[in-house]
């Protein structure tokens, strides 16, 4: 059966400011559902962007892609968990209101930062969650960047931190159009396959090196697809949104 193209796209707000942003949240969230903050808007806004996406209603993938010695990870991890609290519940501890929101809906993790890192990523994030009332985000790996040349084995790199990702106890990975078939045949259809360097038809490729369109990604087994500047620079993002959307409605998932 297949689901809703909106349950499939991720709008990736990298840009520099606050007020930007809020601007492509307004001008979207009648077609978008999930919106992606990353390392550019986090750096410059820090939990207000994730905090007013949720208070819209919508779903946020931080992708923050944590890399360090395991116990900083895990710390962060608790962090990012955490801004799934009510601003209330965080300046007034105790004192107990109904969430709005169910926290993050995913975040990532490196997985060149070895098994002992993904675990306790994991391990914090379960625990964080339970303790504060939230869903859990999804944990996802990154694999390889889609801005990396493509080189002559990357499938098989590609699987190989797909496998410690799995046997981490992640939900999934963070991989190319180009990988999302071996992984889905590998892995089945429970392990989440988050493609990033998706470019509509007669869109430039940018600085991404391994791109595909919205049809042949969905086609090829990813679960989400992520697309910032092909909708957020854009002259009419969310006509721009909704053309992709119609896209994935086309495709046989």
């Amino acid at each position: 059966m297949k689901t809703d193209p909106k349950d499939k796209l991720i709008v990736a707000l990298d840009v520099p400011t606050f007020e930007e942003a809020r601007q492509l949240v307004d001008i979207l969230k009648g077609a978008v559902d999930i919106f992606k903050i990353g390392s550019q808007l986090f750096t410059a806004c820090g939990p207000v962007v994730v905090r007013h996406v949720l208070a819209n209603g919508k779903k946020v993938f931080l992708d923050l892609k944590y890399h360090d010695i395991p116990h900083t990870v895990a710390n962060a991890v608790a962090a990012a968990v955490s801004l799934g609290q009510l601003g209330h519940d965080v300046l007034a501890p105790g004192k107990k209101q109904k969430s709005l929101t169910n926290g993050l809906f995913m975040l990532t993790v490196h997985t060149l930062g070895g098994e002992e890192m993904l675990e306790q990523a994991v391990a914090s994030a379960t625990q964080t969650a339970q303790d504060i009332g939230v869903t859990k985000p999804f944990i996802l790996g990154i694999t390889v960047l889609t801005s990396e040349e493509k080189k002559n084995n990357i499938h098989s790199i590609v699987l190989e931190r797909a496998h410690l990702a799995k046997k981490c106890g992640l939900d999934g990975v963070v991989a190319s159009s180009q990988e999302a078939s071996i992984l889905r045949q590998e892995f089945g259809s429970d392990f989440i396959v988050v493609t990033p360097g998706i470019r509509p038809s007669g869109k430039e490729a940018g600085d991404q090196k391994r791109i595909t369109t919205p049809a042949e990604a969905i086609n090829n087994g990813s679960d989400y697809l992520v697309i910032g500047r092909p909708i957020v620079e854009d002259k009419d993002p969310l006509q721009a949104a909704k053309n992709i959307l119609q896209e994935i409605k086309q495709t046989n998932r």
